[in-house]
């Protein structure tokens, strides 16, 4: 039975972190509608555009297109939704690099 217990324990320890994880968000570069895309480029269709002053969660990054926007150029894109995708260039991390897991 303890081991059940601590397997339980284990797991809920495990979704609340990743729930802290999620919950960071990031604002989006000022005076910008950004495009959230389909995917990791710009060939991607894009499914919405988020509102000036936008702030998002990132889920996870991943390598894509190389994009030059405000904050430099990157080939990373933050996956802030169900096949949503935003260059990180837009996004104001603090980081030059990864600031959440790699998408899978």
């Amino acid at each position: 039975m303890a081991v059940d217990e601590q397997s339980a324990q284990s797991s809920q320890s495990s979704q609340s972190v990743e729930a802290a994880a999620a919950a960071m968000y990031y604002r989006v570069a000022p005076g910008y509608n950004v495009n959230v895309r389909s995917g990791p480029g710009t060939q991607y269709r894009v499914v919405r555009v988020l509102p000036l002053s936008a702030q998002v969660p990132i889920f996870c990054q991943k390598p894509g297109e190389t994009v030059a926007g405000p904050y430099g150029t990157s080939r990373i894109w933050d996956n802030i939704g169900v096949g949503e995708y935003v260059s990180d260039t837009y996004v104001k991390t603090g980081s030059d690099g990864y600031v959440a897991p790699r998408c899978a």
